[in-house]
């Protein structure tokens, strides 16, 4: 019996997995953010809930562990931003802890009980804010002693100019440190920003797409830039990764329309060539991050009694 948890910025929340198929949710919390003595007692104490001892516990977590110093990277929760959290929550619960980055857990879930099942390398992206992504290749998560496998949306790549005819593209600053990344582009304020530089108008995603849906020029005008400017990193993940299926999450996976002109895009643009849908709407809609932190801390209990 696994307790996983989805660590966000406002709330824990938690559940009991047996199997991939069976996870029982347990009481949302409000998240401890910045005290770390609350922050543990609330997990103790949904961790109590479960009724009997777990066989460990995983994270979901939207931050990044270092894998050379075990270090997480967490900044909308300051009370565990910068601490070895899996080592500390250890000493803390008396549990082995499992922590992975929310994208990494978003691919997981994708890869075992998704639009992933039956690939042996799954690329999960993540088209919401921002841009994000996990890797898993075999059943594995790659990243599962931490690490930054799976960030697309982050490297100065991002076209100097795109669209037809061609519009000259600032290297829009990232949160990350850089300029030109596909973070800055590729999701629903990238969107936003684009419409803003080509037409010095500010409108909502949602406004754009809705005008886009319904033929209105500058609205396709942005997309079209969108498209030139995103689906090619993906492409080259797609090379470099040699993914067969690349399932989506985030508020722009729910456009069907976006999607599949995106999987289109793609598609045209990799040395494989698939005659079916490559970049395709996620399957995992209830908890995604809970469902993959289960399942890595499932495979975590199967590989400890093959050893045993």
């Amino acid at each position: 019996m696994i307790v996983s948890f989805d660590i966000g910025g406002s709330a824990i929340k938690g559940g009991i997995a047996r199997s991939d198929t069976e996870i029982v949710p347990l009481a949302r919390r409000p998240t401890p953010k910045d005290d770390f003595t609350q922050f543990v007692a609330t997990l103790r104490e949904l961790i109590g809930e479960a009724g009997e001892t777990p066989d460990c516990i995983s994270f979901s977590i939207a931050g990044v562990v270092d894998p050379d110093t075990q270090a997480l990277t967490c900044a909308n929760i300051p009370c565990i931003h910068g601490r070895r959290l899996a080592a500390d929550l250890e000493a803390e619960l008396g549990y082995r802890v499992l922590i992975a980055n929310d994208a990494d857990c978003f691919a997981m879930a994708e890869a075992m009980s998704g639009a992933g099942r039956g690939h042996r390398i799954v690329f999960g992206a993540i088209l919401g804010t921002g841009v994000g992504g996990g890797l898993v290749a075999d059943g594995r998560l790659i990243n599962a002693a931490g690490g930054f496998a799976g960030e697309w949306g982050h490297g100065p790549i991002i076209a100097s100019f795109a669209g037809t005819p061609p519009v000259a593209i600032p290297a829009y600053p990232c949160g990350c440190g850089q300029k030109g990344c596909v973070d800055t582009v590729g999701g629903a304020r990238g969107i936003e920003k684009l419409h803003r530089t080509l037409h010095d108008i500010d409108l909502r995603s949602e406004e754009i797409i809705d005008l886009w849906r319904k033929g209105d020029e500058k609205a396709g005008r942005t997309l079209d830039v969108y498209m030139d400017l995103v689906a090619p990193p993906l492409a080259l993940t797609v090379n470099i990764t040699g993914a067969t299926i690349v399932p989506v999450g985030g508020g722009l996976s729910n456009v069907e329309p976006l999607l599949a002109r995106l999987d289109a895009a793609v598609r045209s643009r990799i040395l494989r060539k698939f005659d079916r849908p490559l970049v395709v709407q996620s399957q995992c809609k209830v908890e995604p991050g809970l469902i993959g932190a289960a399942l890595l801390g499932l495979k975590y209990a199967e590989e400890r009694d093959h050893a045993a």
